[in-house]
């Protein structure tokens, strides 16, 4: 494979185990977390490949500019933008300051990353940039009956990766450089440890099923992979009919708000 990817959260869980997957196929890294003890143990499994690690909070700006500066020049292959935090509660009960950290995270390190690497990649016409959101993403629409476990800050910013891949991706395509946002379900990382949650008795998927699925789904050409999702039809029904209510607006006022 060879090149050099950039990873975020390669600390644990996903991010770790795509990392990893990279190393193995010959790819240098840089690969940033907070732990840098987790991080110390990437270099010394993968002697044969150059990894540069970087300790960063993605929820600040001065760790966000960190990655930016540890990256400069180089010619990045692929950016996964894969960092998370554990902020997982009621909208009124979730602190400001966590919600912003979401948002930091989830919302603005990504699109600050990418917009960093991206041109360096639509100058040598090549590159990937995956985006790992979850199906949560999807579940806007549902009730607290049906998704009782539901957060809105979260599932907002995983709705946002998924609105900024497609988009990004129909703009950068054509120079050569593919977009993928990643939607696991469920899956057996840390992550929910780190809210005190207990989910062993939940059916999970591995996070290295899931880079699996990402690594096949570039190679389909998907710019959305659910590893979960047998019948990838239903993801194109879903955005089908989201461009059908685009396509159908009008400048008239709907008939439904006329009095």
């Amino acid at each position: 494979m060879g090149g050099l990817a950039v990873v975020t959260g390669a600390s644990s869980g996903i991010g770790r185990e795509y990392a990893r997957r990279l190393a193995s196929h010959g790819m240098d890294l840089i690969a940033v977390g907070r732990r840098q003890e987790r991080l110390d143990e990437l270099v010394a499994e993968f002697p044969a490949v150059s990894v540069q690690t970087v300790v960063a909070n993605l929820s600040t700006s001065e760790g966000i500019a960190k990655v930016i500066d540890a990256v400069g020049n180089q010619p990045v292959t692929m950016l996964v933008n894969n960092a998370g935090v554990a902020h997982y509660q009621p909208f009124v009960e979730l602190p400001a300051d966590q919600a912003a950290e979401v948002v930091g995270v989830k919302v603005l390190a990504p699109t600050l990353l990418s917009r960093a690497i991206a041109p360096g990649m639509v100058e040598r016409g090549t590159g990937q940039i995956v985006n790992v959101a979850g199906m949560i993403a999807f579940s806007g629409p549902a009730s607290v009956e049906q998704v009782p476990l539901r957060r809105a800050v979260y599932a907002a910013a995983l709705a946002y990766a998924v609105a900024l891949s497609q988009t990004l991706h129909a703009e950068l395509s054509p120079a050569g450089v593919n977009v993928q946002v990643l939607c696991p379900g469920v899956v057996a990382t840390e992550f929910h440890e780190r809210q005190g949650l207990d989910l062993s008795a939940v059916p999970r998927m591995s996070a290295a099923d899931v880079v699996t699925a990402s690594l096949r789904g570039i190679e389909l050409g998907e710019v959305v992979t659910a590893p979960g999702v047998e019948q990838h039809g239903l993801l194109h029904d879903v955005f089908a009919a989201d461009l059908a209510a685009f396509g159908a607006q009008s400048p008239e006022l709907a008939t439904r708000y006329r009095t």
